[in-house]
């Protein structure tokens, strides 16, 4: 079971392509670390593995099936900025209910206070907000995450305690997750495999010798599959 793009090639602009034939694998259970400069184009490659923008050429496949937008898919995209990903009319018990009904023992597992249920998502901090958007994520049915620098506003702490939760109910479910930071040390504790999103390609294994001359997507997609 695996989330493939092959050979995606997509930008904002019809002359100047930000993603040029990028292949990527993300396999069942997998955790697969991206890093690049700003402007690289990292979270638009999370936002086209996750159905919500539309490559000009090349596909996306989850276990083989085409992907197809929709509301709560099998690839779900969390953002850095979580109000941008709720209804501010919306009360939380209604946001995460959305999605699905998770229960108690996983609101605590995630530090999700019963009484966070009856507010308004902007009552919350951000990081109140990016633990009841990553628990509405985790609905079931979903197989992949592409987590896109969810922690990089936390404070230490709360950055351990949601990955630390994360980790936990990814790995009972298998879960694939693709984790987009700046923070380098970050990638490397968590993911086994690296890549560097550079110039419009994927870059393997973070040296300065490696970052030097990025690889082939073949290249990418050989080391992927190791």
């Amino acid at each position: 079971m695996l989330l493939e793009a092959s050979l995606l090639t997509f930008g904002f602009r019809t002359d100047k392509p930000l993603l040029k034939e990028l292949s990527l694998t993300l396999h069942k259970g997998q955790w697969l670390g991206l890093s690049g400069d700003s402007g690289a184009g990292k979270s638009t490659l999370g936002k086209l593995l996750a159905g919500q923008l539309r490559p000009w050429s090349g596909h996306i496949t989850v276990d083989g099936i085409p992907l197809l937008p929709s509301g709560l898919g099998p690839v779900q995209w969390l953002p850095q900025a979580p109000e941008l990903a709720v209804n501010p009319r919306w009360r939380v018990g209604k946001i995460l209910n959305e999605a699905w009904s998770p229960p108690e023992a996983l609101l605590q597992a995630f530090g999700i206070q019963p009484g966070w249920l009856k507010r308004f998502p902007q009552s919350l901090s951000g990081g109140e907000l990016h633990r009841v958007c990553v628990l509405r994520a985790l609905a079931p049915g979903v197989r992949y995450l592409i987590a896109d620098e969810i922690s990089t506003m936390l404070d230490p702490i709360t950055q351990v305690e949601l990955w630390t939760a994360l980790q936990t109910y990814a790995e009972s479910r298998q879960i694939g997750v693709l984790v987009i930071s700046h923070d380098t040390a970050l990638v490397e504790r968590l993911c086994p495999q690296r890549y560097h999103l550079t110039h419009g390609q994927l870059v393997t294994n973070l040296t300065a010798a490696t970052l030097e001359t990025p690889h082939t997507n073949t290249n990418a997609q050989r080391n992927t599959q190791q």
